[in-house]
């Protein structure tokens, strides 16, 4: 939106993602992206025994899950993100990653909060296809609705 800064609708751990991508030479953002693919955590044991809570984000072009659970109860709950990508596949990884990075720990208000349209602002456009890009948007709301479903279901 005009006018608005990145950080002033996503929680501040995922302005910071933000912000680290804004100020890196476009030369070094798809580098600073395969860091985030290397930093997503492996799954749980509890999730890789049970694959039925992993819910597969269609949109992506290679296999992607997610999985999101709430600390707490209701409105007031803490998120914590889950997901499954292939190594194979280093910018949905990415994607993961930044999300893991931006969003696992926050309260639910900040995860619902966050605007769809975060990604346009780490300057990737240049760099990756708009259909990859529409993957990390398709994630998010992914994880919304997860989290919102959680959330009410909760309170």
């Amino acid at each position: 939106m005009p006018g608005m800064e990145p950080s002033e609708r996503v929680p501040d751990a995922l302005g910071a993602v933000v912000a680290a991508f804004r100020s890196a030479p476009a030369s070094l953002r798809l580098e600073l992206l395969l860091e985030y693919a290397r930093s997503v955590p492996p799954l749980p044991s509890d999730l890789r025994d049970d694959p039925g809570r992993l819910e597969r984000v269609h949109e992506c072009q290679t296999p992607f899950f997610v999985a999101s659970d709430l600390e707490g109860s209701g409105r007031d709950a803490v998120v914590r993100l889950f997901f499954d990508a292939p190594e194979e596949a280093p910018t949905t990884r990415g994607f993961a990653g930044i999300l893991h990075a931006g969003l696992d720990g926050q309260g639910v208000a900040e995860v619902l909060a966050t605007r769809d349209d975060f990604y346009l602002e780490l300057g990737l456009a240049e760099l990756i296809s708009p259909l990859r890009l529409r993957g990390m948007a398709a994630i998010l709301a992914r994880v919304k609705r997860q989290v919102a479903t959680a959330a009410d279901a909760g309170s």
